[in-house]
């Protein structure tokens, strides 16, 4: 009899363990960093401060580097993973995390190449490697099935590791994704971009924002200090000329359920993406009205009920 006492409570000790326990020291490069780095790290921890949940910050050791995870939600809940856009850091989810992570477990990745709390040791020489560092992270994460969320270039990265983890993605949502469906087009905003690229940054950086949001006054100005802060540290943007449009034979042998959510003021997508992801066997596109590229800050509540409304299977 006791020995099964015994048991039960060793048992009990695992379930109750936290498996990511290993994974919580804070880094040097995060408790000693440059100034620059200072700066930009303090600012991302003030983002973090608009997330109105609980979480943990976790540092994978991985074989390129060390990728910046942040986790929130029931601990037994189905995880949710995000890969955030070109330049935003984790932090950009600031408007959707709480929705998100009400009934979802939810990893948020550093993208390793870009400004955020991830740190590269060695160079990733390919997109091939890009996601060959998403499934490390994952592995040890030990995530067996996942819904993944990606937005901007974070989608097209969502697709590419979707298409070699069909069995473990139970589902895929793509918040304006870049270069997935079509190609962008030459636009009034792209044109304005390139004229003001001999303008000074903080007017580059306005005209970008003017063109990416609907409603710029609706970013907070914390998240706004660390995207402009981030743009002044060191990016490796090389793969942005790699990302091509996916192929139909490609988007149709997506397995899981798809859905695809753009702004109707969208400077990287048009009514064409919508086309073809409800062309799709298991695909859902839709237009958000009064939202541009950033559609999921724009209209963060119609974006957080579109896809909660998914990951029940509801939509």
């Amino acid at each position: 009899m006791r020995l099964l006492y015994l048991l039960a409570a060793l048992l009990l000790f695992t379930n109750c363990a936290d498996k990511y326990a290993a994974y919580k020291k804070v880094p040097e490069y995060i408790t000693n960093p440059s100034p620059s780095k200072a700066a930009y790290y303090k600012a991302y921890d003030k983002t973090l401060n608009l997330w109105d949940v609980s979480f943990e910050e976790l540092y994978i050791t991985t074989t390129n580097g060390i990728a910046h995870v942040i986790v929130s939600g029931p601990k037994n809940a189905e995880p949710v993973v995000l890969l955030h856009g070109m330049n935003a850091s984790s932090t950009m989810w600031y408007p959707n995390i709480e929705s998100l992570s009400e009934n979802h477990r939810v990893f948020a990745i550093d993208f390793i190449l870009e400004p955020g709390k991830s740190y590269l040791y060695n160079d990733l020489e390919s997109v091939e490697k890009v996601t060959d560092w998403y499934e490390e992270v994952l592995y040890v994460l030990d995530l067996d099935e996942y819904h993944l969320i990606g937005a901007s270039r974070g989608g097209w990265l969502a697709v590419t590791l979707a298409l070699k983890n069909q069995n473990k993605i139970k589902s895929l949502i793509l918040l304006s994704p870049a270069q997935t469906f079509t190609w962008i087009k030459p636009s009034m905003d792209l044109l304005k971009n390139i004229v003001t690229l001999l303008a000074s940054k903080e007017k580059q950086i306005a005209q970008s924002l003017e063109s990416l949001s609907e409603n710029v006054d609706n970013i907070s100005d914390a998240y706004l200090k660390q995207y402009k802060l981030g743009l002044d540290l060191e990016s490796e943007n090389k793969f942005v000329t790699s990302m091509r449009p996916f192929s139909n034979d490609e988007l149709e042998s997506l397995q899981m359920p798809l859905l695809v959510l753009i702004g109707d003021d969208d400077m990287i997508n048009t009514e064409k993406t919508v086309e073809i992801a409800n062309s799709l066997p298991k695909g859902k596109g839709e237009i958000i009205q009064n939202a541009g590229h950033f559609l999921s800050i724009d209209q963060a509540e119609v974006v957080n009920e579109k896809m909660g409304a998914f990951l029940k299977n509801k939509y």
